[in-house]
C-alpha cells in the first residue's frame, strides 16, 4: 500500500473512504511534511554520492565512481518526482482550504438571512407607515403647543403703550443723571494747633 493510501485510507480498488474537509486538509499537510522529510534525506544522499564519486575517481575506482553517480542520477529524479508531487498536494490543500472558506462564508451568511427575516417578520410596512405618521401629528401638536404658549399677547407684555414706556424711559433717564453742584460760599481758614505754637515760639524768641 503507497504512502497516499495509507494517509487516505484508500484501498487498491481506489474506494477512497468519505472523510471530512477538515480531515482532508489535515491529511494533506501530513502527507506534505513526510514528502519534505524524504526531500532533505535524498539531498543528503545525493552529496554522499557526489562525495563516493570523487573518492572512488581519486582512487581509480572507474567502476565504483559511475555506480555512485548512478545512484546520485537516481536520488535527483526521485527529488523531482517528490518536487512535482508536493506542488499538486499544496494545489490541492489550497484548494480544500479555499472551499472550507466559502462554505463558513455561506453558512454565516445564510444563518444572518435567517435572521433577517425573522426580524422582518415582526415588521409590517402598514404598521411603520401608521408609526410615522403618528409622530409627524404628534411633532404637530408639540409645535402648535409651543407656538400658543410663546405667544406675546398671552404674557401682558403687549398690554403697554410703546408712547408711555418711552416716556417712562426718558423720566428714568433724567433721574440718573448726577445734579449741578452750585458755588460754595468761601470756608475761613482756620490755624491749626501747629502753626498756632510756632507762632508763639518766633515771638518769644524775638
Amino acid at each position: 500500500m503507497s504512502v497516499f493510501q495509507r494517509l487516505f485510507g484508500g484501498s487498491k480498488k481506489g474506494n477512497g473512504e468519505n472523510i471530512s474537509t477538515d480531515e482532508a486538509i489535515q491529511r494533506l499537510s501530513n502527507v506534505e511534511d513526510l514528502l519534505n522529510k524524504k526531500q532533505i534525506h535524498l539531498e543528503s544522499q545525493i552529496e554522499s554520492e557526489k562525495v563516493n564519486a570523487l573518492s572512488c575517481s581519486k582512487q581509480g575506482n572507474k567502476r565504483g565512481a559511475l555506480m555512485a553517480l548512478k545512484r546520485k542520477k537516481k536520488h535527483e529524479n526521485v527529488l523531482k518526482q517528490i518536487d512535482g508531487t508536493l506542488i499538486t498536494l499544496e494545489i490541492q490543500r489550497e484548494s480544500l482550504q479555499n472551499a472550507k472558506s466559502n462554505i463558513d462564508v455561506l453558512r454565516v451568511m445564510r444563518s444572518a438571512a435567517g435572521a433577517l427575516k425573522k426580524t422582518h417578520d415582526n415588521l409590517n410596512v402598514d404598521d411603520v407607515h401608521d408609526l410615522m405618521d403618528d409622530l409627524d401629528e404628534q411633532n404637530t401638536l408639540a409645535k402648535e403647543i409651543a407656538d400658543a404658549i410663546s405667544a406675546p399677547g398671552l404674557s401682558g407684555l403687549d398690554q403697554h403703550d410703546d408712547a408711555d414706556l418711552e416716556r417712562e424711559l426718558e423720566e428714568l433717564a433724567r433721574l440718573d443723571e448726577p445734579e449741578e453742584i452750585g458755588t460754595l460760599p468761601e470756608v475761613p481758614v482756620i490755624p491749626t494747633k501747629t502753626k498756632v505754637l510756632d507762632r508763639k515760639l518766633e515771638d518769644f524768641a524775638t
